[in-house]
């Protein structure tokens, strides 16, 4: 089944890495060359349509361009570990009822800049791989690997099994997230936007985490949460990188 995926950046990186698209549509006396130019470097089809034409597509900010692509696809928790080097301290992000394609897509984003070597969402109640998510991630959708796990806790206990440790990102009895040692195998939990990590998720973690608020807010957005705590990971790891 087709979607469509939407924005210079998103469609760049797909031609770039030379990931399939079905067709391409551009606004009638388009300016992104570049796009051109590799798309006809890969027989991609071209079409060029009006601004009506596009916002009929999608529901966002194109930019002027659309591609049509097959479903993004998913892969299972055992190719995403088997693709690790052996010589990197692994890192998985693990998503738990996230709701917002602006989260994931941002959470996608940070991934691939701090190397997180796959993204683990649950298959029900929970945002999967769509045009918006790609949008957001600027590119990093074909980047950082994805994987629908049916039952998160069971995929957690699989981990644990394989050496990994389970930190949750939490409020309650956590402790402060400048405290903990990252330098582990380690799959850091996010909870949902509105309800945080889940009763059944939250067992299954070695220790949790959480941020220091001093103002009158009690949360923050999850993308952000995230960011912040994978470059602590990212610094734990690797104190004196440039």
């Amino acid at each position: 089944m087709a979607q469509y995926i939407y924005g210079k950046n998103t469609v760049l990186l797909r031609l770039q890495n030379g990931a399939s698209i079905q067709k391409l549509f551009l606004l009638e006396n388009s300016k992104w060359t570049d796009v051109m130019a590799l798309a006809k470097q890969s027989a991609t089809p071209i079409a060029f349509v009006s601004r009506a034409a596009l916002d009929k597509m999608v529901n966002g900010n194109h930019q002027g361009i659309v591609a049509q692509v097959e479903e993004y696809r998913y892969f299972s928790v055992e190719e995403m570990l088997a693709s690790i080097d052996s010589n990197k301290q692994p890192l998985l992000v693990m998503c738990d009822g996230l709701e917002d394609p602006h989260n994931l897509g941002a959470i996608l984003r940070t991934a691939d800049a701090v190397g997180v070597d796959g993204i683990i969402i649950g298959k029900h109640r929970a945002v999967g791989l769509t045009p918006t998510v790609a949008k957001v991630s600027t590119g990093a959708i074909e980047t950082v690997k994805v994987s629908q796990a049916t039952n998160l806790t069971q995929t957690l206990e699989d981990l644990k099994k394989k050496g990994f440790w389970v930190c949750g990102a939490d409020s309650e009895k956590a402790m402060d997230y400048r405290q903990a040692d990252f330098n582990v195998p380690l799959v850091l939990v996010i909870g949902s936007e509105g309800f945080g990590l889940s009763k059944l998720v939250k067992k299954h973690c070695d220790f949790t985490v959480k941020l220091p608020m001093v103002g009158k807010v009690t949360s923050l957005n999850a993308s952000v949460a995230t960011g912040i705590l994978l470059y602590q990971i990212y610094s734990n790891r690797h104190p004196h990188s440039n």
